[in-house]
């Protein structure tokens, strides 16, 4: 019986493999290369949302700001990648930099850890809404500096932002360009979509074995009652840090993968609507669950699209002209759906059991 069962996971297993790596073709087959390109930007969600379920779902630190991280990441790629450093300082960088991605992915972790750090310092005291505050005030600082880091020493290029970055290679081959192997032609949205996922499987891997670790088991009863955690000997004040440094070394190496991908990085990519999208990610998948935050990642990357490219079809179709502006209605629907998961769903589409249990507890008894 025990062979069986391990067989039938077994199967089921290389079953969904097999379809998670044929999916760049299967969409691009049905719906087009363009939605290649949105898939990847999913799995960078999902990335994102993986490193916040660290800080709001096992420690129960709400942040705001996350975005910053991603920031942190996609501008040290994009200087350190690109000629900028050449015309911002020519007596010192002649030539740029041009670290390559595999250098440069360490490098922006460590950095984004480091200002996971400067964060969390100052936060240790705070909790709830006025921990929400300084980390939203954290992410527009974030933003607001790259934006007006153009003068008098023009380091991030202002609102224009910083193009002409370097591709991604790996093994040599760069992955802006179409690669042939056995006699498959990979276009570079598939190449980008393979590496994505490994990197989104790497992430995925780090965050179980977080979440079994003793340190995952003693965010999660700093979660509950940091009260009662203090005083069963758990130093609540490393482990604060650890949760933002770890959260934060996410970010950065997804925004590192961002500006490869896009060749482009400006500070309007990284607003606090961003920010927002991210939590809601983690909210509507459920808090401090892996498979729940991976299925609020997917949900809210591709939802948007869906309805971007349906309701003007739509419109069409109903009234034969556009009543309504396509942007608009979008968010609206999207809010709509928001309000009714957190209606009827409070704990999310895919609670972890120890969450749900939370709630279920919660709960008054009926007088009735």
């Amino acid at each position: 019986m025990k062979s069986g069962r391990f067989t039938k996971k077994n199967g089921l297993f290389v079953l969904q493999l097999g379809a998670v790596l044929l999916l760049p073709f299967i969409t691009d087959a049905l719906l087009g290369r363009g939605w290649v390109r949105i898939v990847d930007f999913a799995m960078l969600y999902i990335m994102l949302a993986l490193g916040l379920n660290i800080v709001v779902g096992y420690a129960g630190l709400l942040d705001l700001g996350y975005i910053a991280f991603f920031a942190v990441g996609a501008y040290c790629f994009a200087l350190t990648g690109s000629p900028h450093l050449a015309l911002a300082f020519p007596q010192l960088f002649p030539a740029g930099l041009h670290l390559s991605f595999w250098q440069v992915v360490p490098l922006s972790a460590l950095l984004a850890g480091g200002f996971g750090v400067l964060l969390g310092a100052p936060t240790l005291r705070l909790r709830g809404d006025y921990l929400a505050i300084v980390t939203l005030g954290f992410g527009e600082i974030i933003r607001i500096f790259l934006n007006n880091l153009n003068a008098p020493i023009n380091l991030t290029n202002g609102p224009q932002g910083i193009s002409l970055i370097d591709p991604i290679a790996v093994a040599g081959v760069s992955l802006n360009a179409g690669e042939e192997i056995l006699g498959i032609t990979f276009p570079s949205v598939h190449l980008y979509f393979y590496l994505f996922l490994a990197f989104t499987a790497l992430v995925i891997f780090v965050s179980h074995r977080l979440e079994k670790s003793r340190i995952g088991r003693a965010w999660m009863a700093i979660r509950e009652d940091e009260i009662a955690a203090t005083a069963m000997g758990i130093n609540t004040r490393n482990l604060k840090l650890l949760a933002f440094a770890m959260g934060a070394m996410f970010g950065g190496v997804s925004g590192t993968l961002f500006a490869g991908f896009q060749g482009f990085v400006s500070p309007e990519s990284f607003s606090l609507m961003e920010s927002v999208m991210v939590l809601c990610m983690v909210v509507l998948g459920g808090m401090g669950n892996i498979r729940g935050v991976i299925l609020g990642g997917v949900l809210l990357a591709l939802l948007p699209e869906i309805l971007r490219h349906g309701i003007v079809p739509l419109q069409q179709a109903l009234f034969g002209r556009t009543v309504i502006d396509p942007e608009g209605l979008r968010m609206l629907l999207f809010g709509t759906a928001l309000i009714a998961v957190m209606l009827y769903r409070p704990a999310g589409l895919w609670p972890s059991r120890v969450r749900r249990s939370e709630l279920e507890a919660d709960e008054p008894e009926s007088t009735i």
